[in-house]
């Protein structure tokens, strides 16, 4: 079996990998870098300067509280910067290396799909190359959407690929969106000491998850001095004497702000254009690629994954279908649970939901059981100083079958996996509150939480 991979990210090289596990002869074709969007201008570099803005904000905040003593801590960023790099730099060198010893050819080019099963590769070079395949599996990812706003297009209005790499800290920033990617670089800048606004058109900011932990979220922005406008639509940008003007309107009316940077953080867009689809029959809806369950498109021989299919943008998913994808090329038959996608914010504090929230849970006509604990009553919480967060299960109230665990405070990225295999397993909240959590942890707010369900949590 002869497979042909158009994208070297996430959700690209994970195929390859698994196609080759299963022998396959693979071919994996990238026009930039290996790892994609996420490891190259996502996951990674956001995340290297989102942890060196935690460690900074501990500092400043709570290493007095503990008696730890620094003089007046602050950021270099050209250090922070090449440390980005470096990261960045080890992680795609691994990535060969897993091609190189599951003996996957790699190609870098840009590639094109033509008939009679043939991909057409036309390296940095201008040379075209042609090669042949049995199946491919497009994995071309996304880029960073573009609205059609007065003013887009001037200087000192930037991307989230941009804001990674400015030559220096902007001393404002107003970001349009208010979503995750938006939440994060707020939290990054202003632990650099910019000042940093956020302009959101729907009632919430990080919208998509369980509002009662984007509350402490959005509480510990405020305290910081973040500005936050809901419920509200940007108009234009035009450029001012301090470096750009954006003008927005709330229902009461009209106002501006003025800032040196302005982030346009509204979402990513697939890339499927200019890519031969069109003679294939491959369907397609607003440039997303239409796929079934086990990521195959309207062509039998082509399948997609990851961002180029417009659905849930996240790494781990195209990872996930890069599996499913490549398993159900060889014959297998794929198991792997999309119910179990965990949604997490790497913000301080971090929020980490999966499953349903109350609300979706209720709209699905669930009747709903909740339980919920408070950090504050957290003995590790405590120690840390991060006392803000909360636990939160959803649970159906006849059955007691968790549907959603929410948790905002220190390392909910991590413990959310304890949410997410609880719905793997159709667990029940007995099956939480009798399995025994360490002491102390933040991981024991999770079983508080879920005794809370009952009425009966110990230590509230």
């Amino acid at each position: 079996m002869k497979i042909v991979i158009i994208g070297g990210g996430p959700g690209g090289y994970v195929a390859a990998i698994r196609g080759a596990q299963l022998g396959a002869e693979v071919t994996l074709i990238e026009k930039d870098k290996l790892g994609g969007t996420c490891l190259n201008v996502g996951c990674i570099p956001t995340k290297v300067l989102l942890h060196a803005a935690e460690l900074a904000e501990t500092l400043k905040k709570d290493a007095g509280k503990m008696g730890i003593e620094v003089e007046a801590s602050k950021i270099n960023w050209d250090e922070l910067q090449k440390h980005k790099d470096k990261t960045v730099s080890k992680l795609v060198a691994g990535i060969n290396g897993l091609l190189k010893s599951n003996k996957i050819k790699f190609i870098q080019g840009e590639g094109k799909l033509l008939g009679s099963k043939a991909v057409e590769v036309k390296g940095r070079d201008g040379k075209i190359t042609k090669l042949q395949y049995d199946k491919v599996i497009i994995a071309t990812g996304s880029v960073p959407t573009i609205v059609p706003l007065p003013g887009a297009d001037l200087e000192g209005v930037i991307t989230s690929n941009d804001a990674l790499s400015l030559n220096e800290v902007p001393e404002s920033l107003c970001i349009i969106g208010g979503g995750v990617i938006g939440s994060e670089f707020a939290s990054i800048y202003k632990a650099l000491g910019c000042k940093v606004s956020i302009i959101e058109m729907l009632p919430e900011i990080v919208a998509n998850m369980e509002f009662d932990i984007v509350k402490p979220l959005k509480d510990e922005f405020l305290k910081d001095g973040v500005n936050i406008y809901t419920d509200t639509k940007v108009e234009r940008i035009e450029k001012s004497p301090q470096g750009l003007k954006v003008t927005a309107r709330k229902a009461e009316g009209s106002f501006e702000l003025e800032a040196q940077k302005v982030l346009l953080s509204v979402g990513r867009s697939p890339v499927t254009e200019n890519m031969g689809l069109e003679g294939l029959n491959i369907k397609t809806e607003k440039k997303k690629i239409i796929v079934d369950k086990n990521m195959k498109t309207s062509n039998d021989d082509i399948y997609a994954i990851g961002d180029c299919t417009g659905g849930i943008m996240l790494a781990h998913v195209a990872s996930a279908q890069g599996v499913v994808a490549a398993e159900a090329i060889m014959g297998k038959k794929p198991k792997v649970d999309f119910r179990t996608i965990p949604y997490c914010v790497y913000t301080k504090p971090e929020l980490a939901g999966v499953g349903m929230t109350e609300k979706q849970a209720k709209d699905a006509g669930f009747k709903v059981k909740t339980g919920t604990f408070p950090l504050y009553a957290n003995g590790k919480s405590m120690i840390m100083n991060e006392t803000g967060g909360i636990v939160k299960f959803v649970c159906d109230a006849s059955t007691e079958e968790i549907l959603g665990l929410h948790i905002a405070g220190p390392r909910a990225t991590d413990l959310i996996v304890e949410g997410a295999l609880a719905i793997r397993l159709e667990a029940t909240i007995n099956e939480i509150i009798t399995t025994i959590h360490a002491h102390p942890t933040v991981g024991e707010a999770i079983h508080e939480a879920a005794h809370d369900v009952h009425g009966t949590a110990i230590h509230l």
